[in-house]
């Protein structure tokens, strides 16, 4: 008796943990029923992917959305908009909203405002602080959650928690991986003076690269006292890099496309405050080091940091302009142009937006082509150029610092539980996100 499934991709280039072959993957109920030769099946709708790489859904593990608050930059349906055409199944959130998200309260808020309006599947993080720690262990486990994060250096928000002894009270309760904003402090706040008014290009040295250094040695140092696994967020430094080798027991690490395709003085002279991210943009010599990351595997996941303002907001004065810019949308086909380019493998690229994501944070059923799975992809086409333009970006904020950007590699469909959401530029399918479920977070 012929097969029959609700949807088949057919003949597409399936790119998983046993490498690239041409398959046919079958899809019910939201979920990868056969991989294969499915010549004989039948199914409501079959594409066609010949010619397409097909991949695990790419997972972006750092966007800041805005809601609440902050929506006139950007909310969880335009944010999530904006990912999907650009080839992303899933986000992982960041609580410095406003109100900040630190509660049962909040946090729950957010799940209800994301339910069925994201046009991805999604997760939120809750922010750790002072007044909530004894609340996290609860927090960090209900459904829907990412885990902690925790800005140990201050950032756009108001989200801070500085000194070693309130982190230690945090590292003692909570018992999933927390993920950490490092930058020192400390040395942020004596470093102040060096900011030159006007002149973006003193933002890396006011930031500079001890003040990562010291914060990452800082929360390995907690992690290794508390028995407890770190996530360090955007990696800007060579000294980093190196540090971390020695760590991996206890703690894993992100990149972003920017910090491996900007570099200053250059980024800043081109793109003034457009450029101004924390941890900032550095000098050449550490892209090279973030990039040595990726090929020695220091690094495990790649987030974009999609945190957009406003073109008025970036337009002010440093250093009264905010620090932030778009990603979600740029994060695929700026990191298929590296591919292209030589910097990394497709397999790399995998490991690092789906497999590891799903690795270090025990997501269930994503992050792999398999049966059973959910049916998310991401398909690409590797040969197509395209230029990134500030019109393409569906960000509320609409700009992207990759304007007028030629890439080799670009997304051609989405799909979220097996639903077709984009395909080829276009939305195909009402939004249906829903929470991202995590071994840490299911209910019996």
């Amino acid at each position: 008796m012929a097969q029959t499934f609700d949807v088949i991709l057919k003949s597409g280039t399936v790119v998983n943990q046993d490498g690239e072959g041409v398959r046919d993957i079958g899809i019910s109920g939201g979920r990868i029923a056969e991989i294969g030769s499915l010549g004989g099946a039948s199914a409501g709708e079959v594409i066609d992917c010949k010619g397409l790489h097909i991949l695990p859904g790419v997972m972006d593990t750092q966007v800041h959305f805005r809601e609440p608050g902050l929506t006139h930059k950007e909310d969880l349906e335009t944010g999530s908009r904006s990912a999907v055409l650009g080839g992303v199944t899933a986000v992982f959130e960041m609580p410095n909203t406003n109100p900040l998200t630190v509660t049962e309260e909040t946090f729950t808020a957010k799940v209800k405002a994301g339910q069925h309006r994201m046009h991805c599947d999604f997760a939120f993080f809750i922010g750790g602080t002072r007044e909530n720690v004894n609340h996290l262990p609860d927090l960090e486990r209900a459904p829907g959650c990412a885990g902690v994060k925790v800005f140990i250096g201050s950032s756009t928000g108001s989200l801070l928690v500085e000194d070693d002894d309130s982190l230690r009270r945090i590292f003692k309760v909570i018992r999933r991986r927390a993920a950490f904003h490092a930058e020192d402090e400390y040395r942020l706040n004596d470093r102040k003076h060096l900011r030159i008014e006007g002149d973006p290009r003193s933002h890396p040295v006011w930031r500079d690269e001890d003040a990562a250094l010291i914060a990452t040695q800082r929360l390995v140092t907690l992690a290794r006292e508390t028995g407890k696994r770190i996530h360090v967020l955007h990696i800007s430094t060579k000294q980093e890099i190196e540090y971390l080798r020695g760590h991996k027991d206890v703690a894993s690490c992100e990149a972003t496309p920017h910090h491996l395709t900007l570099a200053g003085p250059e980024a800043y002279e081109r793109l003034g405050t457009r450029a101004q991210m924390n941890p900032p943009v550095r000098d050449a010599s550490h892209r090279d080091g973030i990039w040595r990351g990726i090929e020695q595997g220091i690094i495990d996941v790649l987030g974009s940091d999609h945190a957009p303002h406003t073109l008025e907001e970036k337009d002010k004065v440093y250093p009264a302009s905010p620090s932030g810019m778009t990603g979600v949308q740029t994060l695929v086909p700026i990191m298929l142009d590296h591919v292209n380019a030589g910097k990394l493998s497709l397999a790399r690229f995998v490991d690092l937006t789906s497999a590891g994501p799903a690795r270090l944070f025990n997501i269930a059923c994503k992050g792999r082509i398999a049966a059973g799975y959910d049916a998310d992809f991401t398909v690409v086409d590797m040969k197509r150029e395209e230029t990134i333009t500030n019109k393409w970006v569906a960000s509320r904020a609409g700009w992207t610092p990759y304007d007028g950007v030629k890439v080799k590699g670009w997304p051609v469909g989405t799909f979220v539980r097996g639903r077709r959401v984009m395909w080829q530029g276009e939305l195909a399918t009402p939004s249906t996100g829903e929470t991202v479920r995590f071994l840490e977070t299911l209910k019996a």
